[in-house]
């Protein structure tokens, strides 16, 4: 029996393979679909398989909030070809909805999350057979408050979620937040959340550098100190001049807009270089 346009139509729909890959996989099953969609997803596996070593540091990264709750991921592969195709923009937004829609804890929670015939992590298989590139999901974070927003800059390859402890302020100020964290790449909320091994790393710098410009040693502590709260300003999201009017920090700033609004908890990831 002869494969007909219809059907290969047909399985294309099914599992978004290319044409000739759905006329192939129909003649080898002699036009029984479901062992059509079963050569088309081992085509995929293999592919993966094939490209397991490969570098995957392209791709599309989204984020969504759901109100008190917000949601990032990434999905990479290794080209920005691939990166910028609708299906595969249309599949990281139907995982991103998954992941919102059942507050996954990590990827591993995603990636087994039921998604078509199969699973998430069938249906990023899937796609690598049809792309013939290697993919993989990265970059998943989660942060839940009063309020949550987000920020996906222009062609997907950055992304910021961030979360108050208030709700019903002007939703236009959680979003210049979720930019700031997007252009200034902060390390963490304030001083009291900076990683206790990053700030004696940059303790030991500054006491290096001071001594290296030959101050007294007695003076080194309080020279160090001076340098630290320096850095804090570069690294703290709350003690940031706020890009859009640098009079003012962004603790200002949220203080301004809703008396004792603050930053709870955010998350950034980029594919570009910082």
């Amino acid at each position: 029996m002869a494969v007909t346009m219809a059907d290969i139509t047909h399985l294309r729909k099914m599992t978004g393979a290319g044409m000739m890959d759905c006329k192939n996989a129909l003649t080898e099953a002699e036009n029984d679909f479901d062992k059509a969609v079963e050569i088309i997803r081992k085509k995929g596996q293999a592919v993966a398989a094939k490209r397991s070593d490969r570098d995957a540091s392209e791709g599309c990264v989204l984020a969504k909030s759901a109100g008190d709750y917000a949601v990032m991921i990434a999905l990479k592969c290794e080209t920005d070809f691939v990166a910028k195709n609708a299906d595969f923009v249309a599949l990281t937004t139907q995982i991103l909805d998954l992941a919102i829609a059942n507050k996954c804890a990590d990827v591993e929670a995603v990636k087994a999350l039921p998604m078509g015939n199969g699973t998430v992590a069938d249906a990023i298989v899937d796609r690598s057979g049809i792309t013939g590139e290697k993919m993989e999901l990265d970059g998943y974070g989660i942060v839940s408050g009063a309020t949550t927003s987000v920020y996906i800059h222009p062609g997907n390859k950055l992304a910021t979620i961030v979360a108050f402890n208030q709700a019903g302020f002007d939703a236009q100020v959680a979003h210049e937040v979720a930019m700031q964290i997007a252009a200034m790449n902060p390390i963490s909320v304030d001083a009291d959340s900076v990683p206790a091994e990053v700030l004696q790393r940059e303790k030991d710098i500054a006491a290096d550098k001071a001594r290296e410009e030959g101050k007294p040693e007695n003076m080194i502590e309080r020279i160090a100190a001076g340098r630290i709260g320096k850095f804090y300003k570069e690294v703290c999201l709350l003690e940031q001049e706020f890009v859009k009017d640098p009079k003012l920090t962004i603790a200002q700033f949220l203080d301004g807009a809703s008396k004792g609004l603050t930053v709870t908890e955010f998350k950034r990831f980029t594919l570009n270089a910082d």
